[in-house]
């Protein structure tokens, strides 16, 4: 996408979302409300999303290893971190996302491919986890919250993630998948995907790891849920968690928009839009969003002072492949700079 466009889509969806704001909220007693809040509960928000970086840095280390490539858990979180400081500036987690496949793929020269789709799996496999959420929230609310439309919102998205899975994991998709090949080749787009395609694709003979990988991700966005709570308590929104796992993995869902600075205003206009159907004020629907975005900045932090730190110290040098032989990470590199395929998940035009 050009960035002209890119940046003309960040200025409407963050101008619509201001002038909604603007609409709705009160800026006196929003200002009101966040002077009162309780820094306890937000010390007790940033600290689930902190803690939960170390699960999730486990989650990524479990996957590379069937690619043959190695990390120390020290580097994962290190990483993750410094993914968080650059989603303050560039796209959302999408931005996040591009930071840790950069950094990885200059520690493991060659095999680009594989670390893009192992990072998209992981993305994947935790909005998957989000949805099975949503699934429970959606059992959850049904007859007990006037949230309507965004119950069906969270249906779609949760077939969605069926449909996908199906489409990435399955050999009947193969065929139908081969069709689209001519089409991709002429948008000069299909090399880049067949390498996240097989990535993702050969991990079907790694089912086990999949399915714990997958039960690990629940229960870590299921702990990161509560910390939206807490940016709701600290505000004085006194709410049941069970309304947050309806919220929450919709939450998780609009961050992933691409066209917006931070999620600014995007994610505040959402806290208004939900919370205030469940009978609370626009002004401290709005306060809960800020508060939870305020968590995100601190969670960015360390990864700004181990960036600054690195920067100080002056380049050093890439550390090696760890595990691997020279010989067979020579190979490696060969077939992976080559894009050769594996015959099993070759898709012919």
């Amino acid at each position: 996408m050009r960035r002209s466009l890119r940046l003309a889509l960040t200025l409407v969806v963050t101008g619509l979302c201001t002038a909604y704001l603007v609409w709705q909220i009160d800026v006196g007693k929003t200002l009101d409300v966040l002077a009162d809040a309780n820094v306890g509960w937000f010390l007790g928000s940033f600290a689930i999303m902190a803690v939960t970086v170390l699960p999730m840095a486990w989650r990524w280390q479990l996957l590379l290893v069937p690619s043959g490539i190695q990390e120390r858990m020290p580097w994962l979180t290190r990483a993750y971190y410094v993914s968080y400081t650059a989603g303050q500036i560039l796209p959302t987690a999408v931005g996040g996302d591009a930071m840790r496949i950069y950094e990885t793929a200059r520690r493991h020269s060659g095999r680009t491919g594989k670390i893009a789709s192992i990072v998209l799996l992981e993305r994947a496999l935790g909005g998957a986890a989000t949805l099975a959420l949503a699934a429970v929230g959606f059992a959850l609310a049904i007859g007990r919250y006037d949230v309507g439309a965004y119950l069906w919102v969270e249906a779609v998205f949760v077939v969605g993630t069926i449909v996908l899975a199906v489409v990435m994991f399955a050999r009947s998709a193969r065929g139908p998948l081969r069709r689209a090949v001519p089409l991709l080749r002429a948008l000069r787009v299909e090399r880049p995907l067949r390498a996240v395609y097989e990535g993702i694709h050969g991990f079907r003979e790694h089912a086990g790891l999949l399915l714990g990988v997958f039960g690990l991700t629940i229960v870590v966005q299921a702990v990161r849920v509560l910390s939206i709570w807490m940016a709701g308590k600290a505000v004085g929104v006194d709410l049941s968690p069970r309304i947050y796992y309806v919220m929450g993995p919709l939450l998780f869902l609009v961050m992933l928009v691409p066209f917006t600075i931070n999620g600014l205003a995007v994610r505040e206009s959402f806290f208004v839009s939900f919370l205030t159907k469940v009978s609370v004020s626009p002004e401290a629907a709005f306060a809960t969003g800020f508060v939870f975005f305020l968590v995100t900045i601190a969670l960015s932090l360390p990864g700004g002072v181990i960036l600054a730190w690195e920067a100080l110290r002056g380049p050093s040098r890439l550390a090696p492949r760890l595990g691997t032989a020279p010989s067979e990470r020579n190979q490696s590199e060969k077939a992976d700079s080559a894009g050769a395929p594996q015959p099993t998940t070759r898709l012919r035009s």
